[in-house]
C-alpha cells in the first residue's frame, strides 16, 4: 500500500474490478467497440479505394482525410476538455463518427459500381467526417481516465486504457475483411456505424463523476500547455515518441494493400497483414502486463520504439509472406509497448489543469502523424516501391528512438507552470 493510498483508506483495484466498475468499464468497453468499428471502417475503405483506383497514394489520401483534422483542431478540443464536460464531449464525438460511417453505408447502397475518383472521393469525404469525430472526442476520452482511478491504479489503468485500441487492431481488420468478402462494403460500414451507436448508449446509461473545478484564474490558453511541454524536455520527448508510434503504425494500414498485391493476394491477405500487427500488439500487451513490476514505463516505451523499427525494417527486406507477417507482428508488439509506456508517462507527468490540452497534443502526435505518414509512405510506394516505403518508415523511427532513451524518459520531476 502506498502512502497516498493509506491516507485515503482505499485499496487499488485489480484489472478485473476496474473492468466491472460502471464508469471505467463503460468507457473501456465503449472504446473497444468504437475502436473496432474505426478499424473496420479503415480497412474496408482502404481496400475499396485501392481496388477502385489501384493507387497507394489514394489510400494515403484516405488517411490524410481522416487524420489531418488532428493537426488543426485537436488543441482546441483539448481546451474544451479542460474547461467543460469531457463525457458530453466524448458523446458528441461519437455522434459525428456515427454520421461519417453511417452516411458511407447509405452511399454504398445507392452507388452503382463506381470506379476511380467517383468511388474514392465519397469515401475520403466520409472518412474526413469520422476524423472530425476523433478530434471532438479524443482528448476528452484520454483526459478523463485518471479521474476514474484511485491512487496507485494509474499503471494498471493505462495498461487497460491501451487494450481497446490493441484488441481493435485485431478484431476490426479481421471483421472488416470478413464483412467485405462475404457481405460487401455496405454491411461493413453499417457495422462500423453501429459500434459508435453502442458507445453512445453506454455513455447515456452510466453516471460518471462530475469534472473537477479548477482554481479561479486558471490559464486555459493552448499556449500555456505548449510552453509547459517545451520547458519539460522529457515530456516533450514523450510526445515525440507518441508521434513516431503513430507514424510507424501507419504502414500496417496504408501499405498493407500494396504489400498484399505484391504477393498476389487480395482483401483477405490485407486483413491477415493488419491482423498480424494486432496479434503482435495483443501479445505485447499481455507480456508487458507481466513485466510491469520489473520494467519502468520509460524502459517499456524505449523498447517499444525499437521493436517498431525492427518490424518495419523486417517488412522492407523479407522475401517471404511469412516473414512479412512476422515483421508486422513485431511492429505490433512495439506499438503496444510504446503506447502503454508513453501514455503512462505522459498521464503521470501532466498537471490536472493542463491534462486535456496535453492529451490533445498526445493525439496530435499519435493521430496527426498519420496524414504525414500516409502521404509520404503512400507516394514512396507508388513512385519507388512498397519496400522502399517501409524502409523510409524504419529509418525515421530509428532516428526518434535514439532520442527517446529510457534514462531520459524516466527522468523524475516536472517543471513548474510558468506565468
Amino acid at each position: 500500500m502506498t502512502a497516498e493510498t493509506a491516507e485515503t483508506g482505499t485499496q487499488p483495484r485489480s484489472a478485473l474490478r476496474l473492468l466491472m466498475d460502471p464508469a471505467f468499464g463503460a468507457l473501456f468497453w465503449g472504446k473497444l467497440f468504437s475502436a473496432a468499428g474505426v478499424w473496420t471502417h479503415n480497412l474496408v475503405a482502404a481496400v475499396v479505394v485501392f481496388e477502385a483506383t489501384g493507387s497507394a497514394l489514394m489510400v494515403g489520401l484516405l488517411g490524410v482525410a481522416m487524420f489531418v483534422p488532428q493537426l488543426v483542431l485537436n488543441p482546441l478540443s483539448g481546451k474544451w476538455a479542460d474547461r467543460g464536460d469531457p463525457i458530453r464531449q466524448v458523446m458528441i464525438g461519437r455522434v459525428v463518427c456515427l454520421v461519417g460511417s453511417g452516411s458511407l453505408a447509405l452511399w454504398s447502397v445507392l452507388a452503382t459500381d463506381p470506379r476511380g475518383l467517383a468511388a474514392a472521393l465519397p469515401i475520403i469525404g466520409a472518412s474526413a467526417v469520422v476524423g472530425v469525430g476523433f478530434v471532438v472526442g479524443g482528448p476528452a476520452m484520454q483526459s478523463i481516465v485518471p479521474s476514474l482511478l484511485r491512487p496507485g491504479e494509474l499503471s494498471i489503468g493505462m495498461n487497460l486504457n491501451t487494450a481497446p485500441m490493441t484488441v481493435a487492431r485485431i478484431g476490426g481488420p479481421v471483421l472488416g475483411a470478413f464483412l467485405l468478402a462475404h457481405l460487401g462494403p455496405t454491411a461493413a460500414f453499417a457495422v462500423s456505424a453501429a459500434t459508435h451507436l453502442a458507445f453512445i448508449v453506454m455513455l447515456l446509461i452510466v453516471t460518471f463523476p462530475r469534472p473537477k473545478k479548477h482554481a479561479a484564474g486558471t490559464d486555459y490558453r493552448i499556449s500555456a500547455a505548449l510552453r509547459y511541454v517545451w520547458a519539460d524536455r522529457p515530456l516533450f520527448l514523450m510526445l515525440l515518441g507518441v508521434t513516431i508510434v503513430g507514424f510507424a503504425s501507419d504502414p500496417s494500414m496504408t501499405l498493407a494493400p500494396s504489400m498484399a498485391a505484391e504477393f498476389g493476394g487480395g482483401a483477405s491477405l490485407v486483413g491477415y497483414l493488419t491482423a498480424a500487427f494486432g496479434v503482435g500488439a495483443a501479445a505485447g500487451l499481455v507480456l508487458q502486463a507481466f513485466l510491469t513490476s520489473r520494467v519502468t514505463p520509460g524502459g517499456t516505451a524505449a523498447a517499444g520504439l525499437w521493436l517498431m523499427v525492427l518490424g518495419t525494417a523486417g517488412a522492407a527486406v523479407s522475401p517471404w509472406i511469412s516473414g512479412v507477417l512476422a515483421a508486422f507482428a513485431i511492429a505490433g508488439c512495439g506499438f503496444s509497448w510504446g503506447m502503454t509506456g508513453l501514455s503512462t508517462l505522459v498521464q503521470s507527468r501532466a498537471p490536472d489543469e493542463l491534462r486535456g490540452r496535453i492529451m490533445s497534443l498526445w493525439l496530435v502526435g499519435f493521430l496527426g502523424s498519420r496524414p504525414i505518414a500516409a502521404a509520404l509512405l503512400g507516394s514512396t510506394a507508388d513512385l519507388v516501391s512498397v519496400r522502399a516505403a517501409f524502409l523510409v518508415a524504419a529509418v525515421i523511427s530509428a532516428a526518434v528512438a535514439l532520442l527517446c532513451r529510457a534514462q531520459v524518459l524516466n527522468r523524475p520531476g516536472a517543471v513548474p507552470l510558468r506565468d
